[in-house]
Formats: structure tokens, sequence, C-alpha cells
């Protein structure tokens, strides 16, 4: 990784991405380091030179979901968990997101994840509803509210080909034709890989895209953008694998989610105007790491847990603003970081 930009420099933040680990707390960060290259320090955020460590509790409770965490960091607006970008507890009204933010400055905007496309955390920068388990009207919030101009994630659960192509988007649903898309020729692209998460990079190849693949074509249509642009990028089944507390699939899908940062770096670290986050949105299944057992080799580990956990998660930073990245932080801080305004609401 390249040292961070002069803090003397003069420049404006342009563009904003957004990467999250979902269920990537420090010690999952720990055991892919061990295994990939036998020590810590070198995952490609590790590299990042602001880090910090960031809580994430919900409104109504210490231990949040990804609904209510997500919405912190899309809003900066702490809401009760099940919820997504609504004032709940409260008004109940809409609360703007960053994404929508950016897109009314005129910016290209983006959502990537491994999970289904409609699902919490994705829907937390791009959607209001008061329960993120309605699908058919998050679906609905993208392709007719806020209209991000990248749609990467697996498919079905409330978002249908039909139903996005008549709203005016192109669908992929595949590797060969996420890749054979003609970038300068669109402006919405759907990608829907098979009918729900894409598989864990554990379970071998298949025809659906890596996240470092989506992102590095998501990148390729929001980098030209003259105004900038705002990317969410979500590590979506680093969770699942720590609710299922599968060493095996949590360390593969860290390792992928590095990599895919490592391919926004090596797309972006020429520009002076722009700012990484990577963190998670909670920490999922109470790992801990005890032994190294050395490159190649899963280490010993023991969980506490198959669901959440109320443990602060890591936090990086690279690029403009990057420099306000420290200490302890809480989830509702990035929008803030990232030159917005919190808790702004339709009114």
């Amino acid at each position: 990784m390249a040292p961070e930009l002069s803090s003397s420099e003069s420049r404006s933040l342009k563009n904003v991405i957004f990467c999250i680990g979902d269920g990537m707390g420090f010690e999952a960060v720990k055991a892919a380091g061990y295994y990939a290259y036998g020590e810590t320090g070198h995952l490609s955020f590790e590299a990042f030179p602001y880090q910090a460590e960031m809580a994430t509790y919900a409104a109504n409770t210490p231990m949040t979901d990804s609904a209510a965490a997500a919405t912190g960091m899309a809003t900066g607006h702490k809401v009760n968990n099940g919820v997504i970008s609504m004032e709940l507890p409260g008004s109940g009204v809409p609360l703007k997101t960053i994404l929508e933010i950016s897109k009314s400055e005129g910016k290209l905007v983006g959502l990537v994840s491994t999970t289904y496309i409609t699902h919490a955390t994705p829907a937390a920068f791009a959607a209001h509803n008061p329960d993120r388990n309605n699908l058919l009207d998050i679906a609905h919030d993208y392709l007719h509210l806020t209209r991000p101009n990248i749609l990467f994630g697996g498919g079905g659960n409330g978002l249908t080909e039909k139903d996005a192509r008549a709203a005016g988007y192109t669908v992929v649903t595949d590797r060969d034709g996420l890749f054979a898309l003609n970038i300068n020729a669109e402006t919405h692209i759907s990608g829907q890989f098979g009918d729900t998460n894409i598989p864990y990079m554990f379970d071998g190849p298949n025809d659906l895209p890596h996240l470092s693949e989506m992102v590095s074509v998501a990148l390729n249509l929001l980098s030209n953008a003259e105004d900038g642009f705002f990317l969410l990028v979500e590590g979506g089944r680093i969770d699942h694998a720590g609710h299922s507390n599968d060493i095996e699939r949590n360390i593969l899908e860290t390792m992928e989610f590095s990599k895919t940062v490592q391919t926004i770096f090596d797309r972006v670290s020429h520009r002076n105007d722009t700012l990484i986050l990577v963190t998670a949105d909670h920490e999922t299944g109470g790992l801990q790491v005890h032994k190294n057992n050395g490159q190649g080799r899963v280490p010993e580990i023991s969980w506490s847990t198959g669901g959440h956990t109320v443990s602060n998660v890591p936090l990086y930073a690279w690029g403009v603003n990057a420099d306000r990245i420290d200490g302890l932080m809480n989830n509702t801080d990035l929008v803030k970081v990232a030159g917005y305004p919190p808790n702004q609401t339709y009114q």
C-alpha cells in the first residue's frame, strides 16, 4: 500500500467508498491473516494509515443487527434493530442516506454485495422500511426511488429480472454477462447472480462472479463520473459463516474481502479526491483465535455463539478525511468522516 496523502495538500472529497465486512470482527481479521500469510498485518486494509475501533449498538439494544448497524453508517442515526433507514424510534419518517445525498449532488452511486442485493446492509443505503424483511418494498425503492446506477449481488428475494428491465436496468446474470458489458453504453445495471446469496468461495468454481470481480466492473462505470461517485461494497457472507461457526468459509470470505479492498485501492490510489472506509457492521460468532498454525493452515479457534455479539469492530481508512479516524468511534460517525451532515430526514 502507498502511504497516506499528505495532510498539507489542499484537496476536496469527490468519491466515497464504504467497504463493510459483515460480521468481521478483529478476530476474523486475525484468523484470515494467519491463514493467508502466517502472521497478522498483511491483509490489504491493515496497511491503511488510519485505524480505530468502532461501537455498533442499536437504538434499542446493545446487540445490533445488520439493518440498524448499516442504517447508522448510512445516515448517522441510531435506529431499532430491523429498521431500514427510518426514524424509529421517533417519527418514522425516512432518513436520507449518504447514497441518496451523493446522488442529489450529481454523483453516480452503486451497491455491490455477496448477499442477495435486497439484504439488510445494502438496503439501508438505498431503501426505507420499518422491517428489513419487506424485500418487495426494498426492491421497489431501488428501482423507482433511489435508482442506484449499480446493483450487483445475489438475485431473487424481491428483485426480479423482469421488474429491473421494466425500470430501465440492463440485467446480467453470470460472470460472462458481467464482463461482456459495454460500460460506456450503460447507465443502470442490475447484476442478479443466482437466486439467493452468492456461493461461498470455499465451495469452489461456478459461473457467478466473486466480490472483487463485481467491484472491478462497478468501478469501470463509476470511476469516470464527472461529479464523483459513492459505492457501498459488502462482503456479506463473512457473517453467514460466523453464524454457522464455519471457520474455513469465514477465512476465505475475509480473504476475498481483502482482495476486493486491494482491487479498489489499486484503482484509486493515484487520486487525491477519494476516501475508502473499511469496517464491519458488527461481529458475528464470538470468534476467538487461540493459536497460529502457520500459513495455509487453519488456526486454532473457538466460537462463543451462533449469533451477533456486542464487541467493537475494526475500522480502517485511507484518503481524504481519513485522518479523522482515531481511537474509539461510533458507526454514526462515518457519514461525518465522509463529509456529510447526519440525521437528515424527509419532510
